[in-house]
């Protein structure tokens, strides 16, 4: 059936194609997108995105849960996977055993994407790319996905979002639940620092330390109202001013 459809998408593609080309030197952007979408559609189960083991979730005792943001419902995102980009996939991040998790085209099976495939995602209007510590020259970094928080000309910040299992133990009872940490990571000359507040982050940028003081006091940049957006902020001012 698979292939019958296939065929007829293809003849189909080919008459758009003949119709237009004595109108313009292109196929017809309107009627190429209404191909390759119907193309996506008859290979379904067949596309190269649905290839990873299925995947389980936690057990409901555990408190709290192990995704990115909390965000424990499928989410639309896309994803370089391969050599291809897929777009409007329901995904979840893992960030205990940092996986990307999909929805099957069926919207009941659940299974994790090979890690070594996913080049990035994005996902709840973040940027997530996967670094390997081969790539850095340095084992500065462990191998997994990063926020990129600030992708700059310069320099870069990028944040490695972690979540794991822990136990506490009370009187008569035992309890685990997921405890969150980050890891903060400029890049700069191509090298990763790591720094956990304002004062390291000023010390990476220390050749224009001044400069970055007077502009944190001059905008009231508060680094504990919001961290991330006042270390993008001050980011974003160093790349101007060292270009």
């Amino acid at each position: 059936m698979v292939k019958k459809l296939l065929l007829a998408l293809v003849i189909t593609w080919g008459i758009i194609a003949n119709d237009n080309v004595s109108a313009q030197t292109g196929i017809d952007s309107t009627g190429l997108s209404f191909a390759v979408a119907k193309y996506n559609t008859a290979i379904g189960q067949q596309s190269h995105l649905y290839n990873g083991p299925e995947y389980e979730f936690y057990d409901p005792l555990i408190k709290g849960n192990a995704y990115v943001f909390d965000n424990k419902v499928f989410t639309p995102g896309s994803v370089r996977y391969g050599a291809a980009v897929y777009s409007d996939v329901p995904m979840l991040y893992d960030l205990n055993k940092d996986l990307v998790v999909v929805l099957l085209y069926n919207h009941f099976t659940k299974f994790s994407l090979l890690s070594e495939r996913v080049h990035e995602f994005w996902l709840l209007n973040h940027h997530f790319i996967r670094i390997n510590t081969d790539s850095t020259g340095k084992a500065a970094l462990a191998t997994g996905f990063y926020d990129q928080l600030y992708p700059g000309r310069k320099i870069g910040i990028i944040v490695k979002r972690a979540k794991s299992i822990q136990t506490s133990t009370g009187s008569n009872t035992v309890e685990s639940y997921f405890s969150e940490t980050k890891g903060y990571y400029v890049k700069k000359g191509g090298n990763y620092f790591s720094f956990s507040g304002k004062s390291g982050l000023l010390d990476i940028f220390k050749d224009k330390k001044k400069e970055l003081r007077q502009y944190i006091k001059a905008n009231n940049i508060d680094f504990r109202e919001n961290f991330e957006q006042a270390i993008v902020n001050v980011a974003t001012y160093y790349d101007q001013l060292t270009n």
